[in-house]
């Protein structure tokens, strides 16, 4: 899962930034309200995650501009305001879960995945395809039965394309979902993560659709 992080706290956004993508999420990070706006409608991610306390505009202002462009990407709001008027308020607008700071990241990590589930991600943490088996709250990987140990972006492809059985996912898409913006990508990084899951996985679980990406053989 792409995530956009709203917040101009650097040492909070660092190792919020750091947890998240150890937990499989690709974050890409902005400080200012104008930039988060940008890159929501631009580019938009799978989850924004909003801190309210933003340098340029108010976490609100920007919260109400994006339900007014039309946006209905998933929004969560960090805050060290406890008021509960502040909290109506982001609700109202259209934030679709409310984290008061300080907070435990496991529970960030928790209520993004709680997200990604209620608004579309998948129905439930666990994917089931044949002998394939996701957990994704637990992220693991078990083929007919044993335990299959991934690498970070190895799991994070997989998840992508167990989403969405026999759907062809360019690379594009699949490069969007594995890495933040900046972050510097060889060429051939998308074939080497597919080498390494067929040789775990097996040859014919993954399959190339030349010119455009791949997709996962459907059971």
């Amino acid at each position: 899962m792409r995530l956009l992080l709203v917040e101009d706290d650097a040492p909070l956004a660092a190792a919020l930034t750091q947890a998240l993508r150890e937990q499989g999420f690709a974050v890409n990070h902005v400080r200012h309200g104008a930039q988060a706006l940008h890159a929501a409608l631009d580019d938009p991610p799978e989850l924004v995650v909003l801190d309210l306390g933003l340098p340029d505009m108010d976490g609100l202002e920007l919260l109400r501009r994006l339900r007014s462009a039309g946006s209905r990407l998933p929004i969560l709001v960090l805050t060290a305001r406890d008021a509960l008027s502040d909290k109506v308020a982001g609700l109202d607008l259209g934030a679709d879960d409310y984290l008061p700071k300080p907070f435990d990241v496991r529970e960030l990590e928790a209520r993004i995945r709680a997200l990604g589930r209620r608004l579309g991600e998948a129905s439930s943490s666990v994917i089931t395809i044949g002998d394939l088996r996701l957990d994704t709250a637990r992220m693991q990987v078990h083929l007919a039965g044993r335990p299959v140990e991934l690498a970070r972006r190895e799991y994070m492809l997989l998840k992508a394309l167990a989403e969405h059985p026999g759907r062809v996912l360019t690379r594009e898409a699949l490069e969007s979902k594995l890495y933040a913006w900046g972050e510097e990508v060889a060429s051939n990084a998308l074939e080497v993560h597919v080498h390494h899951l067929r040789r775990k996985l097996g040859p014919e679980l993954i399959l190339t659709v030349r010119g455009v990406g791949y997709r996962l053989r459907a059971a």
